[in-house]
């Protein structure tokens, strides 16, 4: 995938910041990217080293809308990204 728009943003949540403490990183990133490009996304933006990379698919929340009667609707699906580094190597994003 070319282009600078593979990472969306950080998962800001505290099983995040848990897992930020183990050198283990979160990030939503574009559908269309594959392990390859996370990785060399985040070694370049951020300047360590990334040990490995896992992706998770997920679907969209279903939601009834009450407002417009009872009409469904969903989200949109979306991707995360967890980004283990190598040892020693830390992202300053997640320890403010």
């Amino acid at each position: 995938m070319k282009g600078t728009n593979v990472i969306i943003q950080p998962v800001v949540s505290e099983k995040s910041f848990a897992r930020a403490d183990t050198g283990t990183y979160m990030f939503r990133v574009s559908r269309d990217a594959n392990k390859v490009d996370v990785k060399r996304e985040v070694e370049k933006h951020f300047k360590v080293k990334v040990e490995k990379v896992n992706t998770i698919n997920r679907k969209g929340k279903v939601r009834m809308d009450w407002r417009r009667g009872r009409n469904l609707s969903r989200r949109q699906d979306y991707k995360i990204a967890i980004v283990t580094l190598k040892s020693g190597d830390t992202i300053d994003l997640f320890n403010t």
